[in-house]
This record gives structure tokens, sequence and C-alpha cells, in this order.
């Protein structure tokens, strides 16, 4: 029987999740897995560390692909938690570093060499993150204090249409004095809440307030922080969270977190010299890259 001969394999590219020195037993972990179009999760070595990679379809992620892919909503959102799955696999046998979401390179030599030339900055990286986490805190302005208004008592007891008038304006100034002097209260305790989670933490920084599309609420946020948590000192950062829930001594704001995470926040290789490890294709913009890694942990 003559059997034609295999076509050219369809080109394809490295997508890269996360640096690390412990390689993680991709083989054994049945969890271990990234984007659903590309094949097995698998260790690339780069001088002492190592680099969780797939090979994906370039008809699917070269640039023009992804970029439009990455535009729609559904898209988007398959594509971080695919790659928050890759950083996950990473992330069982030791501290990482993740790499922005898309990270690609042509080929395995390329993502060696990268990785390779950056392998100061990354081991220093790996050393601070180890034994630590991310703590992801985020404080709303209270309904109650969002929404303050001054009573409808006129200012002004004449009559007539001049007294009228002067009462309206005067209840409208008090109302908008009520809700600067409520804005006021509930950054104040916004900011002290801060100030009570960082005495627990390593480090800390501050990401742009969510706005109410993401957040679903009409209450504005106020603080969007994440802490570096050392391992030891957790059951401290969450009974600092609790008591300030708890205690009553902040009712102009609401109070959520969640955690610990893989800690994103901190892993910042790309804030390194100019010379900085870069992905050969292509890769979402900050603002994506921000979005999808929240939505990913949600």
């Amino acid at each position: 029987m003559n059997v034609p001969p295999a076509g050219p394999a369809a080109p394809v590219l490295v997508c890269a999740f996360a640096v690390t020195r412990t390689p993680p037993d991709l083989a054994t972990s049945a969890a271990a897995t990234g984007h659903e179009e590309g094949g097995p999760l698998r260790v690339l070595r780069a001088g002492g560390l190592c680099l969780v990679v797939q090979d994906v379809p370039a008809a699917l992620f070269d640039e023009e692909a992804l970029a439009e892919r990455l535009n729609r909503p559904d898209d988007l959102e398959r594509c971080a938690r695919a790659h928050h799955r890759g950083v996950e696999a990473a992330a069982r046998r030791g501290p990482v570093v993740p790499l922005p979401m898309a990270t690609l390179y042509r080929g395995d030599r390329s993502a060696e060499q990268a990785v390779t030339a950056r392998e100061a900055v990354l081991s220093a990286l790996l050393d601070r993150l180890r034994g630590r986490t991310e703590w992801a805190v985020k404080v709303h302005a209270a309904d109650g204090a969002a929404n303050a208004t001054a009573s409808d008592t006129p200012a002004d007891s004449g009559t007539g249409a001049g007294a009228r008038g002067r009462a309206y304006l005067s209840r409208a100034s008090a109302r908008r004095r009520d809700r600067q002097d409520a804005h006021g209260r509930a950054l104040a305790e916004a900011e002290a809440v801060d100030a009570e989670l960082r005495r627990y933490a390593v480090d800390a920084t501050r990401h742009r307030p969510q706005s109410e599309r993401l957040t679903g609420r009409r209450a504005p946020q106020l603080i969007n922080v994440a802490y570096l948590v050392e391992d030891a000192e957790s059951a401290a950062f969450k009974h600092a969270l609790a008591r300030l829930t708890a205690d009553g001594r902040h009712t102009a704001v609401e109070v959520s977190a969640s955690g610990p995470w893989i800690p994103y926040s901190f892993a910042r290789w790309d804030e390194a010299p100019a010379d900085a490890m870069a992905p050969d294709v292509t890769e979402p913009n900050r603002t994506e890259q921000r979005l999808m890694k929240q939505e990913a942990r949600s």
C-alpha cells in the first residue's frame, strides 16, 4: 500500500508562562494544561533556570491573529485562564516569575536565550518571592457614605419665588458639602486600612481603582492594593483583615480581600533595565494583562 508523504507540519510558536528554578513534574499532573489549542506543557532549561512553555499554532497566535482574538471578551478570558493554569503548573514546586500573558517566541532557542540573558534579574526576583504570596485588598466607599445627603429642610423660611430659589440653592450646597465630607471620611479610612495592613507585609503596590463596570457596584472603589506577605505572617495578616472589618472603626468603607495568590504584582521583570527580556512576537498591553490576571483569579 502506498502511503502519501506527510505534508509539512503547521508552523508553531513557543508560548512561555513562567520562570522557575525547580522544574515541575508536568508529566504526572493531569491539571497541567495551558491553551487548549496547543500541545502539552513542557520545560526548557536556560542556564540555572527553567521555563515552562507550550507549543501553540502560529495561525492562532501570531501578532495579527492574537490581536483579533484578544479584542473578543470571551477569547480574552479563555487566554487569561489558560495563562494562569500554566503559571500555576510552574509554581507547584517553588517560587515563579510569571511572564506577561501571550509571551511568545519563534522557537526554543529564542526562549532559552531570552531567559539566560536576564538570569541575574530573574534569579533575584525568585529569591525575593520565595516563601511569599500576594493578597489583594479592595476598599470601597460604604453605600451609606457614598449616598449621604443633607436634610431637605429649607434654609430660608421666607416666602415667594426668591426665597424658594435661595432655599433650593442652600439645600443643594448642603448636599454637596455632605457628599464631599462623606467622600473625605471614606478616603481617610481607606488610607488607614492600607497603613494598618502594610505593617504585616513585606511590600505593597497600588493598582488603579477599578471602574463601576468592572466592580458592578455604584459605590466608588477608593483603593486597590496588592500586598506581598511572608507565608509566616499570613495568619497575622488575615487576623488584621478580620479585625478591620469587625471592630466598627471604619464605618465609611467596606473592605474585601482575596488570597493568597501567586505574586503577579511583584514579579515585574519588565521594570528592569532597557535590555530586559522581551518576547519575540507580541504581548497585549498592560491594561489587558492586569484585567486578565484579575479575571483569572476570580
